[in-house]
């Protein structure tokens, strides 16, 4: 009976104290958020796509195209600004625990498990705007896709920092029915590459 007790009273105190400090990383990212539009933005282009591609003429198909180019520059200028601004907090505050659940302190504990949400930030940055300048040459459709898978994986890596790899895992098949791995397949080499270094502490 004794050890129930005790095994509730550590689950307990464990709970509390994820809450605490997760509202603590929800509020510190959501303090550099608020200077930007990037939510509302990443919204009209998802959803731009989405309209594009239904189109049923290449006339009109392209007039999306041309006219999701502003939203394109807008967000890429904004993002490449919050991950600069995101950059100078120290990093006993960015730093993100690499295992599936999350634990009290892990940061701390176990450092050696952890990435900083800086540098994945940055990666995000660059990837964003490599698939915007199309340095790849990709069709409007191929870019498209490869832009949201982008955007996914960013917002991934925003709700692992604030909660937990698992927890942000289901919310990205719940919000886009993607698996994580889809979306790292999905980004151009160049992010898979630096962010599958970085997560993995290779």
């Amino acid at each position: 009976m004794d050890i129930i007790i005790l095994a509730i009273l550590l689950a307990t105190g464990t709970f509390l104290l994820n809450a605490k400090e997760q509202r603590k990383r929800i509020a510190l990212l959501g303090s550099h958020l608020a200077n930007y539009q990037i939510e509302k933005l990443m919204e009209a282009l998802t959803g731009g796509y989405l309209r594009a591609l239904g189109e049923s003429t290449d006339e009109r198909r392209t007039q999306i195209w041309n006219l999701l180019s502003t939203t394109e520059a807008q967000l890429t200028e904004q993002f490449s600004r919050f991950a600069a601004d995101f950059a100078k907090e120290p990093e006993a505050t960015t730093r993100v625990s690499r295992l599936a659940m999350a634990i009290p302190f892990a940061e701390k504990i176990l450092p050696s498990f952890t990435f900083d949400m800086r540098k994945a930030l940055a990666i995000h940055a660059r990837g964003i705007a490599h698939v915007v300048q199309n340095t790849s040459h990709l069709s409007p459709k191929d870019r498209a896709f490869m832009m949201s898978a982008e955007l996914f994986l960013m917002q991934h890596t925003c709700h692992w920092f604030c909660k937990s790899k698992t927890i942000a895992t289901a919310r990205m098949l719940a919000r886009h029915q993607t698996p994580h791995e889809q979306l790292v397949a999905s980004v151009s080499a160049d992010t898979r590459n630096a962010y599958l270094k970085l997560i993995q502490g290779s």
